[in-house]
């Protein structure tokens, strides 16, 4: 069996406290830059540095976060940044840019660094692209089966991490523009706004109604995940660190649920006999919940999966609204409720409400404390719905005992001693810890002869036992005592204070790293600037047979197949025009569907592209073809155009978030060909969630089933977001096409060969998007035939421009 880290979420300094104190082994928590959890307090650097201190004296490791995106005009910063990290003694990494996994390696080689979920890490075949560029650890996509991590942990010696509670996402971490697109604010950049906990209603695109009354709910808010009953599956599966979500909870959150995993994990290992009671699974869900499953590591059913009817904290239910008067509501109660708690129920016109109980009266009188099964007021001015269920959101005496658990430093290292104290001789003090740490002091004077009163052994071990408010406590000391020697108590508490302050500086830099500056650093040559003059090329996605025969295929330079059905007829008629052409791989791709590239290589394809790490690494290793990259790798910068190069790659499509601006720059430095999305309805999440299943019955044949597509989501802007079913994967998509067009020379101007129209669901009208922006990438039409075609589009549908004008937070 593994070695098992519990891995605690740290927002701030407080929750620190809480994770170590309640038996975390390891903590993740971000700076101020460069990590994906911006709303979160954050720790400054001298923070930073207080923080690998108190953990690594307390035996706990630290990881921090730098796992966003990076702009090209952060990489100079964030390389500041990082030394400051590795010379702080940050046990790793959690990245997502795989830019900057190359600049780690390159200049930080022992930098530990663990690939954040935001990789979309979903296969072995990504794990094993994540060995080969020297990553240490893997943090899996929360969609993974036990039995498929099991299978991933069989077949890698990479470390593997799982979330095991807190929050899910909607859609593949890594995955999701939908807080982008909208609203500007991008998950990639630590910047979520969290739209998946906004309203929808399901649209049926064919009359425009509500599916089943399917009415402003909460369609993308998934339950909280909970898997305290099913650890010892979870461990036996291979993982290595189980990991809590949670830097945006406070630190009575933290405390709560670290401490009650911390229970039912030693238990597990054997270090504990305490089994985990009602009373802890009562104090897990009363902290926070939003509804409990299990999630996909047990493939819960998807109706099961979702929180429709409430976004946030739920609460548990202490009674019933059974009437109310001029003072209050009257609640009959089934438990306990204190003054201080958190209550919610509904009002009079059927709006959620809620209060703190400021007073609180049983039979008349005013009470702090009232058990259940009794009738209570409590004091507002709410009319509340009688018959209202009555929900305890937040627990004071609950929150008081998880504070209590971590105000002062209660968690202490077992240290042993050995003291020499010899008449006309220094004092020699020996400390040492469990983990080899070992100290040697002298004292500044010799040892002397007592006069009238003499030292005895039990004074001494009185002395050196008075370790205070260090993290420390003595597990045993070895006297060697002179008869007749005497020292002042003074002596022996100033050589106690420097064995431990010296003891903790050995503690603190647990990795033994030296300390190096920018100029001790080998970084390698500069990327020569690219000198590729633009080829004004306009390549095409289509994801069917039906969009291929709209297409005239003379007006693309290069196409992207993501079919398979009638596929072989289309690069037939392809190749007799000389035609690039690449099968499109999907974004979410498992082990068992690699195979089917092995089919289609044989076809006489171009290239392929590839959206996922494990599929890029699958077609590197078994095919000798061109492989483009496409924006599910969220190509952000020049160094992941560098990584990606290394990894065999000719071209990539840059990001949809970046601004023609930092596309500028990026591609400046850029040794493969770029591309860029330039019409589409871009695909704002891939999840593995299906919006229609809860709601009818599935058989789980995604590709034959007759609500795949047809419907959308409509948000309360009355915006429409269709989507579509393939492979067990939705695909959601923005609401309004990109078109750009009328910018299309601004574009290829910055070393641009390739803007691609991306056509998603369209059937109609796909020949005459592509005839005018090919024949204007061509030269072959006016600008006002241009600008006609866009206000024509914008009139009918609505149009974006994306980010090529005003970029992400």
């Amino acid at each position: 069996m593994n070695e098992i880290e519990l891995l605690a979420p740290v927002g701030n300094e407080e929750a620190l406290k809480a994770a170590v104190e309640n038996g975390a082994d390891a903590v993740y928590l971000g700076g101020k830059l460069f990590n994906a959890r911006q709303s979160a307090a954050n720790f400054s650097n001298e923070d930073l540095e207080d923080a690998v201190k108190y953990c690594h004296i307390r035996n706990v490791k630290v990881f921090v976060t730098v796992n966003i995106l990076l702009d090209e005009m952060e990489i100079n910063e964030i390389l500041d940044y990082l030394i400051f990290l590795y010379n702080i003694d940050v046990d790793a990494l959690i990245v997502q840019d795989l830019g900057l996994v190359k600049l780690i390696k390159e200049t930080l080689p022992d930098f530990e660094i663990h690939a954040s979920t935001q990789m979309t890490v979903n296969n072995l075949q990504g794990v094993k692209l994540l060995e080969e560029l020297g990553v240490k650890r893997a943090v899996l996509a929360r969609e993974l089966s036990l039995e498929e991590i099991k299978y991933i942990s069989e077949n890698t010696s990479l470390e593997l991490e799982i979330f095991i509670h807190g929050a899910l996402c909607f859609s593949y971490s890594g995955q999701c523009l939908l807080s982008s697109i909208i609203g500007g604010r991008s998950g990639n950049r630590g910047r979520c706004a969290q739209p998946c906990r906004m309203p929808y209603s399901l649209i049926d695109l064919e009359n425009d109604e509500i599916v089943d009354d399917i009415k402003k709910q909460y369609l993308l808010s998934p339950k909280d995940l909970n898997t305290i009953d099913y650890l010892n599956k979870i461990i036996k599966s291979g993982v290595t660190s189980l990991k809590i979500e949670g830097r945006m909870k406070r630190a009575e959150y933290v405390a709560t649920i670290v401490s009650k995993y911390r229970k039912e994990v030693d238990r597990l290992l054997g270090y504990s006999a305490d089994n985990i009671t009602k009373e802890d699974k009562r104090e897990i869900a009363q902290i926070f919940n939003r509804g409990f499953t299990k999630g996909f590591l047990f493939n819960e059913k998807l109706s099961n999966l979702l929180s429709t009817d409430k976004p946030n904290n739920r609460g548990l239910c202490i009674g019933e609204v059974i009437g109310n008067n001029k003072l209050g509501i009257k609640i009959r109660l089934s438990e306990n409720l204190t003054k201080g708690d958190g209550i919610r129920f509904t009002d009079i016109n059927g709006r959620d409400k809620g209060l703190y109980v400021k007073k609180l009266y049983e039979k008349g009188n005013k009470k702090d404390y009232v058990s259940g099964n009794k009738k209570v007021l409590v004091e507002t001015n709410i009319k509340p719905k009688i018959g209202s269920l009555v929900y305890k959101t937040s627990d004071i005496q609950l929150l008081d005992k998880a504070k209590e658990s971590f105000l002062e430093d209660k968690k202490r290292i077992a240290v042993s001693g050995a003291i020499n104290i010899e008449i006309g001789k220094k004092i020699k003090f020996h400390i040492w810890d469990d983990d080899g740490n070992y100290v040697d002091i002298k004292s500044k004077d010799l040892a002397e002869k007592g006069r009238k009163v003499t030292l005895k052994k039990d004074k001494v071990i009185k002395q050196i036992k008075k370790m205070g408010n260090t993290a420390y406590y003595l597990k045993s000391l070895e006297v060697n005592l002179s008869d007749g020697v005497m020292i002042p108590s003074k002596v022996l508490n100033e050589i106690r204070r420097d064995a431990l302050k010296k003891l903790d500086e050995i503690r603190e830099n647990k990795n033994k790293r030296r300390l190096i500056t920018k100029e001790d650093i080998n970084i390698k040559g500069k990327i020569n600037k690219n000198n590729n003059d633009s080829k004004r090329n306009i390549s095409i996605k289509i994801n069917s047979k039906e969009q291929f025969d709209k297409l005239d295929i003379k007006r693309l330079d290069r196409i992207y197949l993501n079919f398979t059905e009638g596929i072989e007829e289309c690069i037939k008629k392809l190749k007799e025009y000389e035609k690039e052409i690449y099968y499109s791989t999907d974004r979410i791709i498992d082990d068992n569907n690699f195979y089917e590239l092995d089919r289609l290589y044989k076809l006489g394809l171009t290239g392929i592209s590839v959206s996922n790490i494990g599929s890029l690494k699958y077609v590197k290793d078994n095919f000798d073809i061109k492989i483009h990259c496409d924006f599910g790798l969220n190509v952000f910068n020049s160094l992941s155009i560098s990584q990606l190069k290394n990894l065999k790659a000719s071209s990539v499509t840059l990001s949809p978030e970046l601004t023609l601006e930092q596309i500028k720059r990026v591609t400046k430095k850029s040794l493969l060909s770029n591309e860029v999305i330039g019409y589409g309805y871009l695909p704002v999440m891939a999840t593995k969630f299906c919006l229609i299943a809860p709601h009818h019955s599935c058989d789980s044949n995604c590709n034959t089933c007759k609500f795949k597509s047809g419907y959308a989501l409509k948000d309360r802007m009355d915006m429409k977001f269709r989507f579509t079913r393939k492979n067990k994967i939705t695909t959601i998509y923005n609401s309004q096409a990109l078109v750009v067009v009328e910018e299309i020379n601004k574009i290829y101007d910055n070393n641009i060969e390739y803007v691609r129209l991306d056509f998603s669901t369209e059937l109609e009208g796909i020949n005459e998007i592509q005839r005018i922006y090919y024949d204007y990438a061509k030269n072959r039409i006016e600008s006002d035939e241009v600008r006609k075609f866009v206000e024509n589009f914008k009139n009918k549908v609505g149009i974006t421009k994306g980010h090529y004008f005003r970029g992400v937070k």
